[in-house]
């Protein structure tokens, strides 16, 4: 019994399952974040740019049968929205972890003998005068 529990406790404190269970508890409170910020934004100005009903509240009859359109207008444009708030999101973080790209290449290196840094053309270092490999960018 002790074998399973120590397998069981090697288990759930696993740096991937600690990362998962992050991962999915901030996902929740974006969820919620989200769903209120179209629900309680959002959607009160487009519906009352479109008419004065909610969406939900659009249906027709059809042979005795009533066809709630609003409801599936109203998921769409949920739908659309979240994408919309998600996209923001994902490319705002993609900016901020993306390298600068106007960084120019390096134009030195350091000598693998004496670690003094060196032009990264020089084929000589100059502190220690041993041959080194000269480096060609690109």
């Amino acid at each position: 019994m002790r074998a399973m529990f120590r397998e069981f406790k090697a288990f759930a404190f696993k740096g991937n399952l600690i990362d998962l269970a992050v991962a999915f508890i901030l996902g929740a409170a974006f969820t919620a974040v989200t769903t209120s910020v179209v629900n309680d934004l959002f959607m009160p100005l487009i519906g009352a740019l479109v008419s004065n009903e909610s969406f939900s509240d659009l249906d027709v009859d059809v042979g005795g049968a009533t066809v709630t359109y609003g409801n599936f207008v109203d998921a769409l444009v949920y739908f659309l929205l979240v994408a919309l708030i998600l996209f923001v999101v994902v490319r705002a973080v993609n900016r901020i972890e993306r390298p600068f790209e106007d960084d120019p290449a390096p134009t030195t290196r350091e000598c693998p003998f004496c670690l003094q840094s060196i032009p990264r053309k020089a084929s000589r270092c100059y502190f220690c005068t041993s041959n080194v490999e000269p480096l060609v960018t690109p």
